[in-house]
């Protein structure tokens, strides 16, 4: 089998928790993205391997961007697919999976990025992502998990659902490194769908602290606390006096409620009891937002 990555540098690192973020998986609200950035903003991180991206992604569908200056080409930049090391906040190695997603030879890609995490001693994978759900964004962000066995859900109190998805390149490595020994798990931000196009800081400042709960790493949480609050009062300034929207809130906070005084793990992936659909409510507060911009 062709390599599909260089080693640059294998350091001595003890028994490091493995997080993967990659570009193009599902990530609502820039979740997992905010928190890739809020932690590379804040630590010392540096490229220990990178892969072929001329083997293993798409350049017509992720062109590199040239930049012209005054009508002259200077540079152009290709997408990038590496893994880098660093350490936390006291001195714990960690690794990243960071850049595209793979478009091609994805079994090839997670064979050899397990025989990776297997060199360089990886003890826990991790899995960043968020999707939308029919949730208030008047109400902490709810967590999910997708893990390679029953013991390493039951040990966080993360939704759980039962349901058949597509799966990604991230999800991939997550069960080839489980099946060669390492556990894995998959952690998901709860969106609310109304407001998935935009940047959610709250869901990444959750996904940070579940990555800390579940593999004890102490990561950087800059402003994102901040700006989870300056979100929220924009939120709430966009659906105060719209009384559908704000409608749509009340409901989405009853069936939260509902859910919690029932013990049930969550909300369900599919809003009921006569809530709008998620894409109708995305719709909907869209063409709000839109209206807003005119005004």
């Amino acid at each position: 089998m062709n390599p599909l990555y260089e080693l640059h540098d294998r350091p001595g690192l003890v028994e490091p928790p493995l997080l993967l973020v990659l570009d193009g998986w599902i990530d609502a609200g820039g979740a997992a993205a905010g928190a890739l950035a809020t932690v590379l903003n804040g630590l010392d991180t540096r490229s220990i391997a990178t892969f072929d991206t001329d083997a293993l992604l798409d350049y017509r569908a992720r062109r590199p961007t040239l930049e012209l200056v005054e009508g002259v080409a200077h540079d152009l930049s290709w997408q990038r697919l590496e893994l880098r090391h660093g350490l936390d906040l006291d001195g714990r190695d960690f690794l990243l999976l960071v850049g595209a997603e793979p478009d091609h030879a994805w079994k090839a890609f997670c064979d050899q990025m397990t025989d990776l995490a297997l060199d360089l001693d990886t003890r826990m994978v991790l899995g960043l992502g968020a999707y939308p759900a029919p949730a208030p964004h008047t109400r902490p962000v709810g967590l999910s998990c997708t893990a390679s066995t029953p013991g390493l859900v039951g040990a966080y109190h993360f939704l759980r659902y039962t349901v058949d998805v597509p799966g990604g390149a991230q999800a991939a490595v997550e069960r080839a490194c489980a099946d060669a020994g390492i556990p894995s798990c998959g952690l998901w931000a709860q969106v609310p769908h109304y407001v998935a196009g935009m940047p959610y800081p709250a869901a990444s400042l959750e996904l940070i602290d579940a990555v800390q709960a579940v593999a004890g790493l102490h990561l950087p949480k800059g402003d994102l606390a901040q700006q989870s609050t300056e979100a929220r009062e924009r939120i709430d300034g966009l659906v105060s006096g719209n009384p559908q929207h704000e409608a749509m809130v009340r409901a989405l906070e009853q069936q939260a409620e509902q859910a919690a005084a029932e013990g049930s793990d969550g909300t369900p992936l599919n809003p009921s009891g006569g809530l709008p659909s998620g894409d109708e409510l995305a719709a909907e507060f869209e063409r709000f937002l839109r209206e807003q911009g005119d005004s």
